[in-house]
């Protein structure tokens, strides 16, 4: 079982349960995850072993935690920076750069995370069941930059494209959890050079000539 355990919400409660949490993702940076126990963890919030079970049912379940309060804090940023944006290009940088602006301080435990990634089956897996909710609410937020941008999507890609520029991200994100660069540099400049070619590549598959091979590509999509 990897989901939160439900505790009864009083000001006590939530103090315990922020400082368990707290605790958590410090040990998580220094030691990493996969050496942190739930015993280290109740030890550093100075509470006893099943107290830390009592709100959180695993260490799994205390990143699960995680992703969800980025992806809330991020959300309505990127729907207020959105606003302001009209080209497809700029709209879909400005997701990308307010994931990277929330994920920056917990980047060398995110890099230890991203290993659990290839796996479905795995819970912290950005492909599981249990990060649904989390990646559709990001996909959505992706289909409402498509929809506001300046770009025109064919109506058989549209349903699709979301989830297509979500693993572009991802991909963004990975690269970026590696870049040695100073100040990430790389991911910088990868941003700006693939960004062109997806937004080219989205353009040119509306195009009548690019109908077989777009079919193509979305039958390949659904068997993956």
């Amino acid at each position: 079982m990897t989901t939160t355990t439900k505790a009864r919400v009083t000001p006590r409660a939530e103090d315990t349960r922020r400082r368990i949490y707290d605790a958590a993702m410090e040990l998580f940076r220094e030691k990493g995850f996969e050496q942190t126990t739930m015993r280290d963890i109740a030890e550093k919030a100075d509470v006893a072993l099943g107290g830390a079970y009592y709100y959180f049912a695993s260490k799994e379940a205390i990143v699960l935690d995680f992703y969800r309060m980025m992806q809330e804090e991020s959300h309505d940023g990127i729907l207020e920076a959105l606003q302001s944006e009209r080209k497809l290009k700029d709209r879909l940088r400005c997701i990308i750069e307010k994931r990277l602006e929330l994920f920056a301080p917990n980047r060398k435990f995110c890099a230890a995370l991203f290993r659990h990634a290839p796996d479905s089956k795995d819970p912290l897996s950005p492909f599981s069941e249990e990060t649904r909710p989390i990646r559709e609410r990001a996909i959505e937020e992706l289909r409402i930059a498509v929809e506001g941008g300046d770009v025109k999507v064919s109506a058989d890609l549209q349903p699709r494209l979301p989830y297509l520029l979500w693993l572009y991200q991802m991909g963004i994100i990975l690269f970026w959890i590696y870049d040695r660069s100073p100040g990430q540099a790389r991911t910088e400049k990868l941003m700006e050079k693939s960004m062109g070619v997806v937004i080219g590549l989205i353009r040119l598959s509306g195009l009548p000539l690019m109908r077989p091979l777009r079919r193509k590509v979305l039958e390949l999509i659904e068997i993956a």
